[in-house]
């Protein structure tokens, strides 16, 4: 990253003269670039848009975001000393299930705090964790369907994790108001290509610009023109108005950091350690190379993120391997180069490692899940649409944890439906199998959202079962 000699002078004075620069922000005396901000946020609050559209600011717990809303939170503090707060602010933060469960932690913690100290503040700020819906999950998507780990050419993850939890929030949101606006902590100086895509998008000679994807709906990005040393400024110096402490998240980013000529150069306490612009994600993530935060992490000394950094590694290294992947699609046409989904077998073998990675992970985390128990059954429902009925989740499981669970139901009456279906069957029992299987079928499609699809399911049962005893004939 280059720095111009005059903005390394710039610095230099205020790492100077940052213990005074500290004092001020105690005593509500901000530098003049964190007030101009405010006062922008002030005026598009008041003056600039007078309907009551919501605002939507998009928190990951990250620097750009928790800057943001500090500038916000602050914003709406001087507003509040003369004027009522109707507007309603929503602080959304999407979890996608498989995000760095260290990230996770410290993000929840900080949640819980925002939504405390709004409250006692009288702030109309309200606290709003998203999901992906359970058929749209990561490993519902590759242990139960089967998708290939993500790459460049078929990231599948991105819509399914982050962008429609989100925007079904955000559909809500319109469809109640007409209109919102999404508060966004992108920077122009992130890269030329975010600058680029900025610019884009934005109207002329406002601060909104049209959301490229959503209806109806506004961005606006308050900290746009703030360079990243200005953003760990305010961080290390602004007290947090919601009591989390900053220095955390400095740490956080401090040991996620692996290359120290990405580190910000504004400190204000020599205290501080180098912390460069490490990206925090899904600890899958099978886009990038080499998970940098990750690996800088474990060598900082969190030491039980090991074992997902080999299985993430491991994915990687399996994804093209020819035997664990079909030839056909899902949808039975021949796949490009004949890599079609992963085979039955490896995805078995995939849910025992994640599991078996669970369980060592558990040793120092015990609440820590790595897969929930929603998706294990969600997972088997899909094996039994692929007709896997053979291969059951219950006995991975047994594998890696060599603790019985039963996915079955033994309510009295289902008991009845099986003794009196072997009673029919007794002269045929291929034909148990059969109607047995369809039942599953049935029974399992109302466990997702996505109910379509069984006619097909029974119609692909019912055409193997006569293959198989058609072949057993001849």
């Amino acid at each position: 990253m280059y720095i111009s000699p005059l903005k390394i002078n710039h610095i230099n004075y205020l790492i100077k003269s940052g213990e005074t620069k500290i004092k001020q922000a105690k005593n509500k005396s901000l530098p003049k670039f964190i007030q101009n901000v405010i006062n922008e946020i002030i005026d598009q609050y008041l003056y600039a848009d007078l309907t009551k559209r919501p605002w939507i600011i998009g928190f990951s717990g990250g620097k750009d975001s928790t800057v943001m809303l500090q500038l916000v939170w602050k914003a709406l503090e001087q507003i509040k000393n003369g004027n009522k707060l109707t507007r309603e602010i929503f602080v959304v933060c999407n979890d996608t299930m498989v995000e760095n469960p260290v990230v996770t932690e410290y993000v929840y913690r900080v949640l819980d705090k925002i939504e405390i100290a709004a409250r006692d503040q009288d702030l109309p700020i309200r606290v709003i964790k998203t999901i992906p819906r359970l058929e749209d999950s990561f490993w519902v998507n590759m242990i139960g369907k089967g998708y290939p780990a993500p790459n460049n050419a078929f990231r599948w993850c991105t819509t399914r994790l982050k962008i429609k939890p989100t925007s079904r929030f955000i559909i809500e949101q319109v469809c109640k108001h007409g209109e919102a606006i999404i508060l966004i902590g992108t920077r122009k100086s992130e890269s030329v290509q975010r600058s680029k895509s900025m610019k884009k998008h934005e109207i002329r000679g406002k601060r909104l610009s049209k959301h490229p994807n959503q209806a109806n709906t506004y961005m606006y990005a308050p900290v746009r023109n703030l360079e990243l040393e200005e953003i760990w400024y305010i961080i290390n110096t602004m007290e947090s108005p919601w009591g989390a402490d900053n220095g955390e998240l400095f740490k956080l980013y401090a040991d996620a950091s692996a290359d120290d000529y990405e580190c910000p150069t504004v400190v204000t306490s020599d205290k501080h350690k180098s912390c460069g612009q490490s990206r925090f994600g899904c600890w899958t993530c099978t886009v990038v190379k080499k998970d940098k935060s990750m690996t800088a992490l474990i060598d900082s000394g969190i030491k039980w993120l090991a074992p997902l950094l080999k299985l993430r590694n491991q994915i990687v290294e399996e994804r093209n391997i020819p035997q664990n992947r079909m030839t056909t699609r899902r949808n039975g046409q021949e796949a490009v180069r004949g890599f079609g989904p992963y085979t039955p077998e490896y995805r078995a073998s995939l849910l025992k490692k994640l599991l078996e990675v669970q369980k060592q992970v558990q040793i120092d985390k015990p609440n820590l899940e790595l897969i929930t128990n929603q998706e294990l059954v969600a997972i088997q429902t899909n094996w039994y649409r692929d007709l896997l009925f053979d291969q059951k989740v219950s006995k991975i499981y047994h594998l890696a944890y060599k603790i019985e669970i039963d996915m079955t139901d033994h309510n009295n009456k289902h008991e009845k439906e099986i003794k009196l279906l072997k009673e029919v069957c007794k002269d045929n029992p291929k034909h148990f199998d059969l109607i047995q299987n369809s039942l599953t079928l049935c029974k399992n499609k109302s466990l997702l959202n996505k109910k379509r699809g069984l006619k097909g399911d029974i119609e692909n049962l019912v055409e193997q079962f006569a293959k198989n005893n058609s072949k057993r004939i001849k």
